[in-house]
Order: C-alpha cells, then sequence, then structure tokens
C-alpha cells in the first residue's frame, strides 16, 4: 500500500491550489478561491470511485483520515463507500423522516448547484418561514394535497412569488423523499396547486424615472458620501444593486468594470464573469470613493461589510420619491430605445440580459463591449447634463468580437 500520511496538519494552510495526496486514495482538493475540500478515491471492482468528504473548513485532518479508512475497510469487504453512504442515509431518512428531516436532506443535495453552496439559504427559507412551522414534524407521507392547501393559503394571494417558490421547493422536497424510497404522492402539489386556485395577487413594477428627469437627480447628488457616490455608479452603469455594493478594488481592470458571476442575477452557480465597460464619469465617480474603501471594497458600510440593499432606496424615500434605484435600469433601458438606434441585443447586453435562444447564445462569441463602451460613454453625457441628443449607432454589427 502506497505511503500513508504525507500532510502535515501545519502545511495545509500555505498548500498552493491544487489536489493534494495524503496517500491510500485520501486527497486535500484547494481551489484559487481559496476554498478546499477532502475527497477519497478508490476502485471498487474494477472501477475508479471518487467520494467527497468533507470541507477542510468542516473536517480536520484526522478525521478526514479516519473517514479515508473506513472507506478502504469497505472496499476490503467488497463494498462501494459512496453506494454505501448513500444506503445509511437511506435509512436514516425512514426512521426519521419528517418533512423537515427529508427537506433538510433535499437542500442539502442541492447545494452543489446553488451560490456558495447554498450558504446563504435563500433557497430553503421560503419553506423555513411558511411551510416547516406548520408541518416541519408531520412525517412526508402522510402529508396531502389538503395540508399544503391550508398551510400555504395565508399567503397565497397576498405573497403569491414566495408560495409560489414555497410549492416549487416542496414540489422537490417529495421527489427527493420519493428517490430515498419512501411513499409518497408526487401529485401533492399539483393538487394542493388546483384547490388553491389562480392567485389574485396583482405584481407592480417597480417605479422608475424618467430618463429624461434623471440628470436633474443625478445633479442633485452633490455631496461625496457613500450613498451619493453609490446611486451615481449605479445610474452610470445600469447595474443591479448587488454587484454594485460588492464592488472590490479588484474588479476594475483599466476601463471596464468585471462583475463576478456569483454576483450576478441569473442561474444559480453562475461562474460567467460580465464586463462593464466604465465611462469617463463612471471612473470619476470611482476615483472619488477609493480613499473610503476598505478591506477592497468600494462601498462599505459604516460598522462592517458593504452598505446594504436598503441604503441607496432610503435616501430617496427620504426625499418622498416614488422612484427607487432598481428603476434606474428601465431608465437607462427606455433610454436607449428612445434616444438611440442601438440594435436589441445591444441594447439588452447593457443590462446583462440573455438574448437569443440558447444556440444562439452558443455560438454568439461577443458581448458587444466596444458597442456597450460608446452607448455608456453617451448615457454619461445625457445623465450629467450634456448633451441630450439622438446617438447614431455606426459600428457594423458584423465584427466578431472576443
Amino acid at each position: 500500500m502506497p505511503a500513508l500520511h504525507k500532510l502535515l496538519h501545519s502545511r495545509i494552510p500555505g498548500l498552493p491550489p491544487g489536489k493534494h495526496s495524503d496517500g491510500g486514495g485520501l486527497w486535500l482538493h484547494k481551489r484559487d478561491d481559496g476554498g478546499a475540500q477532502w475527497f477519497m478515491r478508490v476502485t471498487v471492482h474494477g472501477r475508479r470511485r471518487e467520494m467527497g468528504l468533507g470541507r477542510l473548513s468542516d473536517v480536520s485532518l484526522k478525521e478526514a483520515r479516519l473517514a479515508a479508512e473506513k472507506c478502504r475497510a469497505l472496499v476490503r469487504e467488497g463494498k462501494d463507500p459512496i453506494k454505501e453512504r448513500e444506503r445509511q442515509r437511506r435509512e436514516a431518512a425512514r426512521a426519521d423522516n419528517t418533512l423537515r428531516t427529508v427537506a433538510e436532506d433535499a437542500f442539502e443535495a442541492r447545494k452543489a448547484e446553488l451560490r456558495k453552496d447554498g450558504k446563504a439559504g435563500r433557497w430553503f427559507s421560503p419553506l423555513e418561514l411558511h411551510v416547516l412551522p406548520k408541518l416541519g414534524k408531520v412525517p412526508v407521507e402522510d402529508v396531502n394535497q389538503q395540508d399544503i392547501k391550508e398551510t400555504l393559503a395565508p399567503i397565497w394571494h397576498t405573497k403569491a412569488d414566495t408560495a409560489r417558490k414555497a410549492m416549487n421547493r416542496l414540489n422537490i422536497v417529495f421527489k427527493h423523499a420519493a428517490a430515498l424510497g419512501l411513499d409518497v404522492d408526487l401529485q401533492s402539489t399539483d393538487k394542493a396547486r388546483a384547490l388553491l386556485g389562480k392567485s389574485r395577487h396583482q405584481p407592480t413594477n417597480i417605479v422608475a424615472m424618467d430618463w429624461r428627469d434623471v440628470p436633474a437627480f443625478y445633479a442633485s447628488l452633490a455631496e461625496p458620501t457613500i450613498t451619493h457616490l453609490a446611486l451615481k455608479l449605479l445610474i452610470l452603469t445600469g447595474t443591479r444593486s448587488k454587484p454594485l455594493r460588492f464592488l472590490h478594488e479588484d474588479h476594475i481592470d483599466g476601463e471596464t468594470w468585471i462583475i463576478p458571476g456569483e454576483l450576478m442575477k441569473g442561474l444559480e452557480g453562475s461562474t460567467q464573469d460580465f464586463r462593464v465597460p466604465l465611462s469617463s464619469e463612471s471612473q470619476s465617480v470611482i476615483e472619488q470613493v477609493r480613499p473610503r474603501a476598505r478591506d477592497g471594497y468600494l462601498f462599505p458600510s459604516v460598522r462592517k461589510g458593504v452598505i446594504s440593499d436598503a441604503t441607496m432606496a432610503r435616501l430617496m424615500e427620504r426625499r418622498e420619491m416614488p422612484e427607487r434605484p432598481h428603476g434606474f435600469r428601465s431608465s437607462l433601458r427606455t433610454w436607449l430605445s428612445e434616444a438611440t438606434d442601438a440594435p436589441p441585443d445591444v441594447a439588452e447586453t447593457v443590462l446583462a440580459h440573455a438574448t437569443g435562444s440558447a444556440v444562439e447564445r452558443a455560438y454568439r462569441r461577443t458581448d458587444f463591449l466596444e458597442q456597450r463602451r460608446a452607448l455608456m460613454e453617451r448615457w454619461a453625457q445625457h445623465v450629467t447634463g450634456n448633451s441630450g441628443k439622438l446617438v447614431q449607432f455606426a459600428l457594423p454589427l458584423n465584427v466578431a468580437e472576443t
């Protein structure tokens, strides 16, 4: 057998990114972002298998070695450690098959698909807040459409989006329960929807400022405060609040802001970065806020972390304005339609909206960066009150941009 215990506890923090063997099939994978996971490589019946043993932050070197030895013992018995772990999980679920237990297990199984392994808990929160307080202790096999209907009825017409998410999560939980071998009704959520009927909730759009009024509001942001500067950059770039609030000095590359995929709205777990062209005015705002940076973040809060999602909205509320910060994306999009001849694909890309079918996006290898740069420079001129003329979009549309 190959040598065991190659790694030293004291040297693990200093190991470079990559895969590091401890011997006997136990490996530590350190990622570029600083995270690290233990995994086990075994060969069972001539088939090579890899089994995760947990994050380094949760599992010590000693614990990983104990888990690895258990895996090797199972292999010596001719058993597949991964299948054995799955069997044990199924048995545990049958022994404690309340809706809460199965829901938590389903959440654990989906974490790899969620941003940052689902640490924010947003996927689970609709269940935690609106379903589990009433049904969490009920065996999942006993939960029926009537139970679901009575549980979600209080929010079905008042918090329609939350109720929809809770229902969708429940459907996933029931499928997970069925995969565990539990006798559940996979149609219970559809039946509950039929009992609840169509939601009467009428969604309202966020109030947006007319693009012609944006220059006056921009001019009113005259104080060099974090909030004023954040609102200025939000208006100039047309980005969402989250990537702006978490803007780090490392995200700025000359005249371009590169938003990491994990900060972009879209598919959870997305790793695709998005480039935002920075106008001269945007770069000026960034230079003004740079001296206030803390830990590299350009918009820190007063105490710790970054400014909250409500910080900019409160400024507009105090001014008794009906509009909200997110509405400036609509202002920009309307300006693109009414004051420029930017093609729809380019205009939608300004707001980081996906356009076309999946096949079209696969073949389109451009993010129209230079076309957007010209548009955003012109938007900045409008916002700062320097011009209101029609923008002629003269760049050729068939230029491949990589």
